[in-house]
């Protein structure tokens, strides 16, 4: 037996492999199923065999030890920048902390709050982060509020390279909006439009995609990004799909998440927003929906009938109160598909895993919710099923080797149980102790190829700090920063 050190890190390993661990988290005719004192053997970058002992010749044996070796997790909302929503955890409300533009930095022409060299290392940042917490398959999200008006093909040519380099699997393009909403007075937001800049955002996005899509040995996917549902108006909606369609890709769309967003649609559109997609014919398989957390029992009844996917993002949506998804067991029930979504730092999918069991079972009031194994199978398999990638979200022999190893001898894990229950319960993706990505050891040990980690958090924390101080400007009435955040206690006096 030789240990994870002897592989050579954001590399395949030469030959076959094999992986032993006190547990496997295989694939057979009816799902997950695991096995004991197991391994996986990987070449190239397939699965070669999954049981308790190989009987070929294998160039080396890794023994993970007491470890789960687990299909890589799937996120379908994933962090790509530095985070800005968790400035409104102990300050809000939102209009007033800059999550809305106001009409005087409308008028004023709003900007790109950060260089194109920093948008490319906040990429390259937060997909490292997603590698270090197990996540292998990543649709990359960040905010739209700091930007001057969508995403950009040269960011997202970097974001591909940074997927390439690290080794993780992504389904992306830029981010287009056809709108956006302005604080006119407090409290008061309404929605602008400027459908032109819309369309030509979606025309790079399908460029993009183009020009992309397969890239790093099959790594770079493309997804179509429309922004949320109201800042979208129906053309940008309808070739959208269009493109989607001709592009054999699904497209993301932000919808059913908050009241903002169900009042403004119903005042623009008469409709809650999976009903006016439904009446413009644009709900099908092709739609991957984060959030629903104000979704309808009629919402639900139309994604279940047109094979539309729910992301379940837990964590940011529970983390403000009064938004859980009601409810995992109801679209479960239904036959709505739920796939996985971290959407927030900490990009811990484990962590969601939790907060979304415990959501789950005070929505239900009681165990009938959730159980660990059905918030397993949606960061895996729902995720794969939502992408129409069956070789994703399962580990089986042909498929592809992305694996992760998620320890279960953390000190605070013990007494550990049946291992899923135990990752679920423990909640955090530190455990993680190596990812494989197509076969390339893309993390291990709390490393990633190619990035000093403890150099780009310095930098990546120097750069939310001056995009924080830029905020005032974009308050309604510009109030100094520390009135905007203040700090939870007071600040003692110097002496």
């Amino acid at each position: 037996m030789t240990d994870l050190s002897q592989l050579t890190l954001g590399e395949r390993p030469g030959g076959r492999t094999a992986l032993r661990a006190d547990w496997v988290l295989g694939h057979g005719d009816n799902g997950h199923q695991l096995i004991r004192d197991a391994e996986v053997v990987i070449e190239g970058g397939k699965v070669l065999f999954i049981g308790q002992r190989f009987g070929g010749e294998v160039a080396r044996r890794i023994d993970m030890g007491r470890s789960l070796i687990s299909p890589g997790l799937i996120d379908l909302d994933a962090l790509s920048d530095l985070d800005t929503t968790i400035l409104g955890i102990d300050n809000h409300p939102g209009w007033a902390k800059g999550r809305v533009w106001p009409r005087s930095y409308v008028e004023s022409g709003p900007y790109e709050m950060y260089s194109p060299e920093e948008l490319a290392f906040q990429k390259r940042y937060a997909f490292a982060q997603l590698l270090l917490n197990g996540i292998t398959t990543a649709a990359p999200i960040a905010s739209l509020f700091y930007r001057e008006w969508g995403e950009t093909v040269g960011e997202f040519n970097a974001a591909a390279d940074a997927a390439g380099d690290l080794g993780l699997r992504v389904f992306l393009s830029p981010a287009y909006r056809a709108g956006g909403m302005v604080l006119e007075a407090p409290d008061r937001m309404e929605p602008v439009f400027d459908e032109e800049r819309g369309l030509a955002g979606l025309a790079d996005a399908v460029a993009f995609i183009g020009a992309q899509s397969g890239r790093h040995d099959g790594l770079v996917n493309g997804m179509l990004a429309p922004d949320r549902v109201e800042t979208c108006t129906e053309t940008l909606l309808r070739r959208t799909d269009d493109a989607a369609r001709d592009l054999g890709v699904r497209f993301r769309l932000h919808m059913a998440q908050g009241t903002m967003e169900r009042d403004v649609v119903q005042r623009l559109h008469g409709h809650t927003a999976p009903g006016w997609l439904a009446s413009l014919g644009l709900l099908s398989d092709r739609l991957i929906a984060p959030h629903a957390t104000v979704a309808t029992d009629a919402d639900l009844e139309l994604y279940a009938r047109h094979g539309v996917s729910v992301v379940h993002c837990p964590l940011v949506s529970c983390r403000g109160g009064g938004s859980a998804l009601r409810s995992f067991a109801g679209l479960k029930a239904r036959g709505i598909n739920i796939a996985m979504g971290t959407d927030t730092t900490p990009p811990d999918m484990l962590l969601n895993l939790l907060v979304g069991l415990i959501a789950a079972r005070i929505v239900e009031g009681g165990p009938q919710g959730a159980s660990s194994a059905d918030l397993w199978n949606a960061a895996t398999l729902g995720g794969a099923d939502a992408l129409g990638r069956p070789d994703l979200g399962r580990l089986h022999v042909g498929g592809p080797a992305d694996i992760s190893v998620f320890g279960l001898d953390d000190p605070v894990m013990t007494p550990a149980i049946d291992p899923i229950t135990t990752l679920v319960a423990g909640g955090s993706g530190k455990v993680t102790r190596a990812v494989f990505v197509n076969g390339r050891l893309s993390m291990a040990n709390g490393q990633v190829a190619g990035l000093d980690l403890e150099k780009a958090q310095s930098r990546a924390q120097a750069q939310y700090d001056g995009v924080v101080a830029k905020y005032p400007e974009r308050s309604w009435g510009h109030p100094p920063l520390a009135e905007i955040f203040p700090p939870s206690f007071p600040m003692a006096k110097d002496t």
